[in-house]
């Protein structure tokens, strides 16, 4: 094989080439055959070992020299082999006496097993005529050849997919065990092949822009095969790809050493150029190669504008100049606009209506966010980053953590490009400044409550109320020319009652145009009684709240109750279940009352099942609750039923997830029986959906000190959130919040769970320190309110920072007590959790033997309670007691078992940690390719997640195995990334990779 791997795949030894197909040739076969066809219903394989099947039954291949003589056939697509021939091939130059006599005997065998009519005798020789039957190869050459035709065509998503599904037939080594010179070439020829293909689909890959997840797989694979210079190539770009450039350019060390040393020549010059373009940074390494046109996927134009209405009026001197700014992109950098006015003044349906307009001025596409600035929680600036990439055609891996990063790559999208930019609803110019094209061609639009003096460059509109006229015209278009001529000096009270302000208009308007037997007097009567509307000569908001005073006032009680307390809560939507407990009534009559507020467009509907406020009418709610709910105390009983519907399904959600867990039954009590659930994905499912507004309602209890428990128990019975890694800051901050209103209260119970819950997250996160002082606290308070429940969590998670932070005989301690109390209460889960815990103390120290029985203790708890989610963790702990022990067959399989559990439970930390360790086990057991591998995936999974110190750990073990496999500059890399990781945490583990770090600097 040629070290670039440019090699061919060598043809087939049969007198005439194999027949290219097209993809569905095989099913157009079966069809033709019919179902009395010879070999209808057979299937072969050879990429892998060689087997037949009828149907889904396998059938027996008989000796090696049989599987030999079934493959010499299947591989010559039904050609005639002389007997020769294949003597030759299965024996090839020193065959037995009796070869031929064998030969016949192989061949009787294998007719008795295949359809009549299968293996044919002609000329001396054999054949096999399969007809309907299929050939794992046939197969993998057809979907290739699709492949290369989407690719050629230019569609690399399909091309991908194809490959692999062509992949998926390998099955380990093919013609795997079949002896002769003629399996043995053919083994050479198919494996190149395989090779090539997963060439091909990391290639596609990285155009794809799955840069992170190819580096595992490249990395194994340049292990397995060092001096193919194309595997290193893609390393390289997958590498710097994925902001690691220093390991691209160790990569490239690597490789110049391993052949100077083994071949005596330098990389070829595609590798050198690579490193040149990685040494400058060359920005078109960060995208697909322009020469290379066919392989990039087709442009995505995106479309997000909302549409127009079809009734705008007015605005003509506005529009003008606003289209006239816009066309003028093409030569202008920074061409923004941004237009101020009051809530309700009409600044999103100008700015709808002259971004339609502008349309062609933007062939490349329209991009269209609502950053909710008049919310309380305003769109943050890297959320609507990571949408705007992926509205371009970035792949989700592809798109940056840090909102500098993803805004240095949304200026590199659009680069060339010719994109509108429409940002609706800013909360000031520190929100949008990141969001701003950066080159000419691109122009963004920008609507504000507020005035946006100090954005640099911008031209400011400011949008006032309707002239009387265009306000009467507005009116005129929704209600009709009709109604409105009968009674024209009413219109105009409607108008100026509605303060010429087009929401407001447009509500009124939509109202009467609604109800047939109103009059445009009776409207404007309505709107004459100053109790129903504000002065809107009053600031901002005030001139809006009008206008929804006219929608709401129109209501039946049963929706306006319904309209003001759902108004309560914090969330940023809520649930159709949650909205029930909210309005204590049926789902069903929740269902009606929320649809019917839909119509009115008092509320929204967010998705099937889930409703949402506008931020301002969200406002208007809660004033209407303050002013009309009856009796007062309704508000807070509202909010006190979403406390107890949340916390009754969470605890639900956690004892089906944790059969015998004890947590459930110290909880505090709840008047509603919550959501439940008959299997653990619907309840994740429920857990994740409900994340936000869950949380949301934790902070707002903060508030209230009748509400201080529960909410600290929700908050406990939750702890999936901060577990898995997917909500850990937005569970850290309410907790935060909820335990300073506890202190301030004196609640020394609620304040003693909250701590001991944020110790647990916090533990989980990396945040060490500060978690052993929470435990700490927590347990403290625990014992002046009498609460067993933290006095068992809280020592065992001192336990486990102990272990982390190296303090073992003070971890041991704290496990041994945290068992104590655990048994003293009949938790036997918890129990089974500190045992795996001491387990891992018991390793640290030395003592194996005591490791793997505690942890053996530990699984057998979970497993006799069927709970396999906290059985996860003790087959974790227990792969790390057996992997000590050299055990590492048995620790991989109770680490791949864990690793399962963890997936399915969308456990992303510990799946990441799983993965970790079994890199370990990997490079233990002198398997530093694999140790790579799982390495890489670990740093993928933990992404985000998990702290600076399992990071620095995963580093350093994946330091190691790219040592151990020639890699040693990118092992360089990750062991000084490490040292800085540790060196920031003060780490011990800074010495041991200081000391991993010490040959290289010596030379």
């Amino acid at each position: 094989m040629d070290r670039d791997g440019g090699t061919r795949v060598p043809e087939q030894r049969a007198p005439v080439p194999p027949p290219q197909r097209a993809t569905g040739d095989l099913v157009q076969a079966a069809d033709e055959h019919g179902p009395a066809a010879s070999g209808a219903g057979l299937r072969f394989g050879v990429l892998g070992p060689v087997r037949a099947w009828r149907g889904e039954q396998p059938l027996p291949s008989g000796s090696p020299q049989q599987r030999a003589l079934l493959a010499a056939l299947l591989l010559r697509d039904g050609h005639t082999a002389t007997a020769a021939e294949l003597i030759d091939a299965i024996w090839g130059e020193d065959p037995p006496s009796q070869a031929l006599a064998a030969l016949r005997t192989y061949a009787s065998r294998l007719r008795k097993v295949l359809d009549p009519g299968v293996l044919v005798s002609e000329s001396g020789g054999y054949a096999i005529r399969a007809g309907a039957a299929t050939l794992d190869l046939n197969e993998a050459q057809e979907l290739a050849t699709a492949a290369e035709k989407a690719r050629t065509g230019g569609d690399q998503s399909r091309a991908r997919a194809l490959l692999n599904r062509a992949l998926a037939h390998w099955d380990g080594e093919p013609l795997a065990n079949v002896p002769g010179p003629y399996a043995e070439n053919q083994r050479t020829r198919l494996s190149e092949w395989r090779l090539q293909l997963t060439e091909t689909r990391l290639d596609l890959d990285l155009e794809a822009g799955c840069h992170a997840e190819a580096v595992s797989e490249l990395t194994a694979l340049t292990a397995a095969h060092p001096l193919r210079e194309r595997l290193r190539e893609l390393l390289m770009l997958a590498l710097y790809r994925s902001g690691r450039q220093a390991e691209a350019l160790a990569v490239y060390a690597d490789t110049r050493r391993l052949l100077a040393d083994e071949l005596g020549v330098d990389p070829r010059p595609e590798l050198a150029r690579l490193q040149h373009r990685i040494l400058r940074a060359d920005e078109d390494l960060a995208r697909p190669p322009a020469d290379a046109p066919t392989f990039a996927p087709a442009p995505v134009r995106p479309a997000q504008l909302p549409a127009s209405v079809p009734d705008f009026t007015g605005r003509a001197s506005f529009v003008r100049e606003l289209t006239s700014r816009l066309a003028s992109a093409e030569t202008t950098v920074m061409a923004v606009s941004a237009l101020a006015g009051i809530g309700g003044v009409g600044k999103t349906t100008l700015a709808v209506h002259v971004a339609h307009a502008a349309r062609p001025h933007f062939p490349d596409g329209q991009l269209y966010i609502d950053l909710q600035g008049a919310g309380a929680q305003a769109t943050e600036p890297e959320t609507v980053l990571g949408a705007f990439l992926r509205a371009l055609g970035t792949p989700d891996p592809a798109i940056p953590d840090s909102m500098a990063e993803r805004a240095a790559l949304f200026r590199s999208t659009l680069d060339g490009r010719r994109v509108l930019v429409l940002l609706d609803n800013a909360r000031d110019a520190a929100q949008i400044r990141p969001l701003l094209p950066g080159t000419a061609g691109c122009a963004a639009l920008v609507t504000s409550r507020n005035r946006m003096v100090d954005l640099a460059g911008a031209h400011l509109v400011d949008l006032d109320v309707m002239s009387p006229d265009e306000a009467l015209q507005l009116f005129t278009r929704i209600v009709g020319t009709e109604r409105v001529c009968a009674e024209r000096e009413a219109a105009l009270d409607v108008v100026a009652a509605c303060g010429f302000l087009p929401l407001a208009i447009r509500i009124a308007a939509s109202r009467l145009a609604s109800r047939r037997t109103w009059t445009v007097s009776v409207l404007a009567a309505k709107l004459a009684d100053e109790r129903r509307r504000l002065d809107e000569l009053q600031a901002g908001d005030l001139a809006v709240k009008a206008t929804f005073e006219l929608g709401y006032g129109q209501l039946e009680p049963a929706q306006a109750r319904a309209f003001r307390l759902l108004g309560l809560p914090d969330g940023p939507d809520i649930s159709l279940a949650a909205a029930a407990a909210v309005l204590d009534l049926p789902e069903q009559e929740t269902e009606d009352l929320l649809e019917s507020l839909v119509d009115t467009s008092l509320v929204e509907s967010a998705a099937p099942g889930r409703y949402r406020y506008h931020d301002l009418v969200r406002l208007y709610a809660r004033s209407c609750a303050e002013r009309d709910e009856q009796p007062p105390q309704e508000r807070e009983l509202a909010l006190s039923r979403l406390l107890d519907f949340y916390l009754a399904t969470a605890s639900g959600v956690y004892a089906l997830e944790r059969p015998g867990d004890r947590l459930v039954d110290h909880l505090e009590p709840t008047g509603r029986v919550g959501v439940r659930f008959e299997e653990p994905h619907a309840a994740q499912d429920w857990m994740y959906a409900e994340a936000v507004p869950l949380l949301a309602c934790v902070r707002q209890a903060a508030s209230r000190p009748a509400f201080l428990r529960r909410a600290g128990d929700l908050l406990w019975a939750a702890l999936d959130l901060a577990e898995s890694g997917t909500n850990s800051k937005e569970y850290v901050a309410s907790g935060t919040a909820l335990q300073a209103a506890a202190h301030a209260c004196g609640d020394v119970r609620a304040e003693g769970r909250v701590l001991t819950a944020l110790a647990n997250a916090r533990h989980t996160a990396g945040g060490f320190d500060q978690a052993d002082l929470d435990a700490a606290e927590g347990m403290r308070l625990s014992q002046l309110a009498a609460d067993s429940l933290p006095g068992c969590w809280a020592p065992n998670i001192r336990g486990v920072v102990a272990l982390y932070q190296n303090r073992y005989a003070e971890g041991e301690q704290h496990l041994t007590t945290a068992i104590e109390n655990y048994s003293r209460g009949g938790d036997r889960p918890g129990e089974a959790s500190a045992l795996c815990n001491l387990s891992r103390i018991h390793l640290a120290m030395g003592r194996t033997a005591s490791a793997v029985a505690l942890a053996q203790n530990g699984l057998d708890i979970y497993d006799g309670l069927g709970n396999s989610l906290r059985g996860a963790n003790a087959r974790y702990a227990l792969g790390l007691a057996l992997a000590k022990d050299g055990q590492y067959a048995e620790a991989v399989r109770r680490l791949r078992e864990a690793l399962e559990v963890f997936r399915d439970s969308r456990q992303h930390l510990w799946e990441g940690m799983a993965l970790f360790r079994l890199a370990e086990v990997d490079f233990a057991a002198r398997r530093p390719a694999q140790a790579a591998a799982n390495a890489e995936m670990a740093l993928t999974r933990l992404r985000g997640i998990g702290g600076d110190w399992r990071r620095g750990n995963v580093l350093t073990v994946l330091g190691r195995a790219l040592d151990a496999i020639g890699q040693s500059g990118r092992a360089q890399v990750c062991w000084r990334e490490s040292l800085e990781l540790f060196d920031a945490l003060g780490s011990p583990e800074a010495e041991t990779v200081r000391a991993l770090l010490a040959p290289a600097r010596a030379a």
